[in-house]
């Protein structure tokens, strides 16, 4: 399977991803741009974009980079860091980066941005599979 093709089928069983509106801006071995624009039942108590969005954002990025590598890839470990508050409008893309790769093992930076600015900074490591994606 071609790696372009791997996040679009991965997106076409992703609910999560489909009922938060992402969309797939483009994808290749190792990399994926995530789009998605935050709406007014996404925000928490404070009147902003929970921090769960940002989140899923880049965790749905980073799986859509890290399998289409070619094989089946899960994270194992990930963390985030919020540096700027995300509003009700704002469109937040998520550029992921491979940072190291093993048979086994990957770490990757996905850099969460609004329009303007640098919202978050992620960092996920997955478990490359031995099972391929057909």
């Amino acid at each position: 399977m071609d790696t372009e093709d791997i996040p679009k089928k991965m997106y076409s069983n992703d609910a999560f991803s489909q009922w938060l509106g992402m969309e797939i801006l483009s994808a290749s071995a190792g990399s994926a741009v995530v789009e998605l624009k935050v709406r007014d039942d996404m925000t928490n108590g404070f009147g902003i974009a929970h921090g769960g969005i940002a989140y899923a954002l880049a965790d749905s990025a980073l799986a859509f980079a890290s399998n289409s590598l070619g094989s089946k890839a899960v994270s194992i470990e990930t963390s985030i860091s919020h540096t700027k508050p995300v509003k009700v409008g704002d469109t937040l893309k998520a550029s992921t980066k491979l940072k190291d790769k093993s048979n086994r093992l990957a770490r990757f930076e996905v850099e969460v941005r609004n329009e303007q600015d640098v919202v978050a900074l992620f960092r996920g490591t997955v478990f490359i599979t031995e099972k391929l994606w057909q």
